[in-house]
């Protein structure tokens, strides 16, 4: 396997939603294999403080509009004369509810950035990649693209979406020399969890159980994962999902 801290030497990657959470722990671990990494966020404050912890490029961009997605692929080009990596971390914060309770409105918002948004962002990254030389590209979805859950019924269906996506994109674009993938975290400890839960202790007693490692997961371990897989370790992985989950669908 390559050397973790070498990793991507050499690589341009664009990671989405690198203004926190598992997206900053992506780009972060990125650059600390080697990687030039474009953090790209919906927040300009947030993508800035994570492109000047890892010394990447700092990209403000709202991945549901086709405006914005061209002018970030068109900015990590600029910056680093090519791109070999995406990640589709950005996520919307969704609503609880079912599919009752939940509204047009909210279902098309919610599907506009997880799923539009890894279409765009992928749209215009895959030309540059495969002039690149080829590499690799990961939506992030989650275990709950496998599973079911009470009252996250537009949360599962995007991640779900992602699944078939990225099975999709890797017949499609294999000739051109990239891979695609997704991974799939569990629970995980970032902000989200307060959305839901106010206290991240909160939800360690209510989440920690159902994973068969009986705690929630680090953004550090999805981002460990996230390199594997664009890296040349993984350079017979594509078409398939990565469980990073604890255990949560195992049993």
């Amino acid at each position: 396997m390559a050397d973790a801290i070498h990793a991507l030497a050499g690589k341009a990657a664009l990671v989405t939603g690198a203004g926190s959470g598992i997206g900053r722990a992506i780009a972060l671990a990125f650059a600390s294999a080697g990687a030039r990494v474009a953090c790209a966020d919906l927040n300009a404050e947030t993508a800035a403080a994570t492109a000047a912890a890892c010394g990447g490029v700092a990209v403000r961009c709202d991945v549901s509009s086709e405006a914005d997605a061209r002018a970030a692929i068109k900015q990590t080009n600029d910056a680093f004369g090519g791109l070999h990596i995406l990640v589709n971390d950005a996520a919307a914060a969704d609503p609880s509810g079912t599919v009752v309770d939940c509204t047009a409105d909210d279902w098309d918002k919610v599907f506009a950035v997880n799923v539009r948004g890894a279409f765009l962002m992928s749209k215009f990254a895959v030309p540059l990649i495969a002039a690149s030389g080829g590499g690799a590209i990961i939506h992030i979805a989650s275990q709950l693209a496998h599973v079911g859950t009470r009252g996250r019924a537009v949360y599962c269906a995007t991640k779900g979406a992602l699944l078939q996506l990225a099975k999709a994109m890797a017949v499609d674009h294999a000739a051109d020399k990239i891979r695609v993938n997704t991974l799939s975290p569990g629970a995980v400890e970032t902000g989200r969890m307060l959305l839901r839960f106010g206290e991240i202790e909160k939800a360690r007693r209510a989440l920690a159980p159902l994973h068969l490692l009986d705690r929630l997961g680090l953004p550090e371990e999805i981002a460990g994962a996230a390199v594997f897989l664009a890296s040349d370790a993984a350079s017979f992985v594509t078409g398939t999902d990565l469980l990073v989950d604890g255990g949560y669908t195992a049993a």
